[in-house]
């Protein structure tokens, strides 16, 4: 059922609060703290690149505290084990003599921070993969559900690095966003320093509740996408493959299907906090980067020459026109 126009207007409202709410908690970073809102209104997960030390880890904690969701997190490293995540069967005495009952791991939380998640082997790393698309975890054949709603927003430091691991293509591709975190400048450095002290986190009221939320999030499912918007998606994710546009012969691999949804329920997001009923162009264009960038693999040559995905991305949101006119099939061979 279509949201009417004072259902947009609520909730835009709602969500406003929540965004002004984390304004408090990192300094200078209205566009992170604005794509990071949007990525969770989406139901998506979200990953956070940068150097420590600039406020990822903080930006997390505060979003818990603003949605009164239960949180938890794990601090990744090279020794921790896919049991360390997901839980492990323990050995119990009980009644009817002793038996395995499964011990559930951090992961079951509706917010996870995966702090610094390309510390930890690829072999830790792929336990969040079924965990991320499914919303459940196997333990010795039996799923066990994780809580809705239930997000992974992880942090990983550039992969120049020492005793970093890049994250697999196909985790990679379980993050809705990936979105990278810069250094502040001058008058927001003065801002914290007058505003912040080590150790003491910023003060985040609850803004909203765990049925609150929930509305918002089932409110952007409900966003209209009309027919064209839905083709301009459809037709940038097919320009990321090789002989579909200029832009893609710079890239080896292009994105999946996965990406195009991820497009459509970002837009919708971003529609809903503009107070809109419908999606546009420029919803699409404004999420583009932080869904594509992640999920395409550019060729070698590319690389040497330092364009970054981020570059490719802008390069096929230039090429590809945001609508093609359909003639009458009366003039088509006039």
């Amino acid at each position: 059922m279509p949201l009417s126009e004072e259902e947009v207007a609520f909730h835009s409202s709602q969500i406003k609060r929540f965004v002004e709410s984390l304004h408090g908690v990192l300094f200078g970073q209205e566009t992170l703290i604005d794509l990071v809102v949007t990525g969770l209104l989406a139901k998506g997960h979200i990953l956070l690149e940068g150097l420590p030390g600039l406020g990822k880890t903080e930006l997390v904690k505060g979003l818990a505290k603003a949605l009164a969701l239960e949180t938890k997190r794990i601090q990744f490293t090279p020794d921790l084990l896919p049991g360390d995540i997901t839980g492990n069967p323990v050995l119990q005495d009980t009644e009817n003599g002793r038996s395995f009952e499964f011990q559930k791991g951090p992961l079951f939380a509706n917010l996870v921070l995966a702090d610094e998640i390309n510390r930890a082997s690829p072999k830790t790393q792929s336990a969040l993969l079924e965990a991320m698309q499914e919303r459940q975890v196997t333990v010795l054949g039996q799923a066990h559900e994780l809580p809705d709603p239930f997000f992974v927003l992880a942090t990983q430091n550039p992969i120049e690095l020492e005793g970093t691991y890049p994250l697999p293509e196909a985790q990679l591709d379980r993050f809705l966003f990936k979105l990278e975190v810069h250094r502040n400048d001058v008058e927001t450095l003065e801002k914290i320093v007058k505003n912040r002290e080590i150790g003491i986190a910023p003060s985040v009221e609850p803004v909203l509740d765990h049925e609150g939320f929930s509305k918002i999030v089932d409110a952007v499912r409900r966003i209209y996408l009309p027919d064209v918007v839905a083709n301009y998606i459809a037709r940038l994710v097919d320009g990321t493959h090789r002989g579909q546009s200029s832009t893609a012969g710079l890239i080896k691999f292009g994105a999946s299907p996965r990406a195009a949804l991820g497009l459509a329920a970002a837009a919708k997001a971003k529609a809903l906090m503009a107070g809109r009923i419908n999606t546009s162009f420029e919803d699409v264009d404004e999420v583009a980067i932080p869904v594509l960038q992640h999920r395409i693999i550019p060729e070698y040559e590319t690389r040497l020459e330092g364009k970054t995905n981020a570059e490719l991305v802008r390069m096929l949101l230039e090429e590809i026109p945001r609508q093609v006119l359909d003639l009458p099939s009366t003039l088509k061979d006039s």
